[in-house]
């Protein structure tokens, strides 16, 4: 049975987030810019608070920016976002792995709480086996009303729906590889055979007790 590898987007394949340019993307910037100021004191909260504080503060955002648009529009510009945001800002180090772990025939998916429309295109380009990200919810009228479809892809609900995926496609027996950067991966990280972290931050990072790169993967069993 080959093995999973389970990598986060933002920060872990690629620098830095993605979601703020993505909603620039379809809405504009005005738009986005005009909400964040509207919620600047939750989000600032948001980001020292985490957990169920972020999942509703994010979802809020979602809804002013996203609520109206049409669900088509929505995954036009997620295709065209994946591959632009790809090719400015994939780390060589973390892709590295992720094409080492298709040379020796492992599965891999993509495991984000950014929104599905770009995750499950960016999850292509990388020539990932599958995606899971967080679904937003569209209306009867085929426009989005910014909620979430279920949860924020992000903590528990991350290692639930990739148990959930693994069942799906006969590997809940597989050994499991996760790779993240931050507190979000922290339980799909404990749950891993080998949790590795890439954070830029190290051994100040909240996945500091987790080895790096440098400590698994190629030269530990290919040489």
């Amino acid at each position: 049975m080959p093995d999973v590898a389970a990598f986060d987007f933002d920060g872990t394949l690629t620098t830095g987030g993605s979601v703020f340019d993505f909603l620039s993307a379809v809405a504009g910037r005005a738009a986005v810019a005009r909400a964040s100021a509207q919620l600047a004191p939750r989000l600032a909260h948001a980001a020292v608070a985490g957990g169920e504080v972020a999942d509703r503060t994010k979802e809020e955002l979602f809804t002013r920016v996203l609520g109206g648009v049409d669900a088509e529009h929505l995954d036009r510009v997620g295709a065209e976002f994946a591959v632009g945001h790809l090719a400015a800002h994939v780390r060589p180090d973390v892709r590295r792995r992720l094409d080492w772990h298709r040379g020796r025939g492992d599965r891999i998916v993509v495991v984000s709480a950014s929104p599905d429309a770009y995750i499950r295109v960016a999850a292509e380009r990388l020539a990932a086996h599958g995606s899971i990200a967080t679904l937003l919810e569209v209306d009867e009228s085929g426009r989005l009303t910014g909620r979430y479809e279920g949860g924020n892809c992000r903590g528990e609900e991350k290692i639930r729906r990739l148990r959930l995926w693994m069942a799906d496609n006969d590997l809940e027996d597989a050994r499991l590889w996760a790779y993240g950067n931050s507190r979000g991966d922290l339980r799909m990280l404990r749950a891993a055979d080998t949790g590795v972290n890439v954070g830029r931050l190290g051994t100040l990072g909240r996945l500091r007790n987790f080895p790096g790169l440098e400590d698994t993967g190629p030269r530990r069993l290919d040489g």
